[in-house]
């Protein structure tokens, strides 16, 4: 078993863990926040990826990662645009824009399919002589999404941030007080946008490379890490909310490592990702039925004892 779970395993799947549930935090913004359904994530996740590698090509690693943010935040202007300017619904704007972005990263990444990063340098090999040859990917990624976990718990705090959690509880309520929610709603995907081009820059230099179907699927592995962490963390709490998103995204990178490990063909495993997907969003259904059950069986004991 020892074997079977290695140490290389562990820290791959926390590495990739820790930079994607950055996506499932731009999720739970909209997703859980102002209840959106942000379907640009995909293409948005690429976009984030293919200017940060393009950024970092010219020899700008760190500078990339506020490049990508700044394209992710543009993505989130135009479904947001489209939504509270133009009525689109949030689902057809976000296929609209998903759609749209794919040309668009082709051209950002100079109208070819696959752009590397072999010979530049990136944030990880800044850090590989300073955090050691083991740990280095993992801390250098988690000082960043630390970071932006804390930005995100405090700008949650805010009184913007508490405008843009009562609009997506209630937006007429939010009108009412004299609130404009088209802005939080503005405020809010923009945010997603930038969290979400952050985690593909950085995925983009952990890989060292960009292909223009990386963001594929994007979208359900970032709600099932959502669910996960709270269904198993609890969201009590905004911290706990937010840290319970990263403990989902790395135990759904872990549970696909093992996947992996036990040799289950490439060819299967989009068909393993998607029962994942399908247990982590059933779970809270599961729970309640259970419970249920529960409650139903002592019912019946006590009325026959009775």
């Amino acid at each position: 078993m020892s074997s079977f779970i290695s140490l290389s395993v562990i820290t791959s799947a926390m590495e990739l863990g820790v930079i994607y549930s950055l996506v499932a935090l731009a999720l739970f913004l909209s997703f859980s926040i102002l209840n959106i359904a942000d379907l640009s994530t995909d293409g948005c996740f690429t976009l984030g990826c293919a200017v940060g590698v393009q950024v970092a090509l010219l020899g700008h690693p760190v500078l990339a990662l506020f490049a990508s943010m700044a394209a992710g935040v543009c993505s989130g202007f135009v479904m947001s645009f489209l939504q509270t300017k133009l009525g689109v619904e949030s689902i057809l704007a976000g296929i609209i824009v998903n759609t749209g972005l794919y040309t668009i990263n082709l051209a950002v990444m100079g109208f070819s399919s696959n752009v590397t990063l072999l010979r530049a340098e990136t944030i990880f090999s800044m850090t590989k002589g300073i955090f050691g040859t083991t740990w280095y990917k993992l801390i250098t990624a988690s000082i960043v999404v630390v970071a932006a976990c804390l930005l995100m718990i405090w700008f949650m705090g805010t009184r913007l941030g508490l405008s843009i959690r009562a609009t997506g509880d209630n937006a007429d309520m939010v009108r009412a007080s004299s609130i404009n929610p088209s802005f939080t709603i503005t405020v809010g995907l923009c945010v997603s946008g930038a969290l979400t081009a952050l985690s593909g820059c950085l995925i983009g230099q952990y890989q060292k490379t960009c292909d223009i179907n990386l963001g594929t699927g994007m979208v359900t592995i970032a709600l099932a890490s959502l669910i996960i962490g709270e269904t198993l963390i609890g969201k009590k709490t905004m911290v706990r909310r937010v840290f319970g998103v990263i403990f989902g995204s790395c135990l759904y990178r872990f549970l696909v490592a093992l996947a992996l490990k036990m040799n289950i063909p490439a060819e299967c495993l989009k068909l393993v990702s998607a029962v994942i997907v399908a247990i982590a969003i059933a779970s809270p259904m599961i729970r309640k039925k259970i419970a249920f059950q529960k409650k139903k069986r002592a019912a019946l004991s006590a009325r026959k004892r009775g």
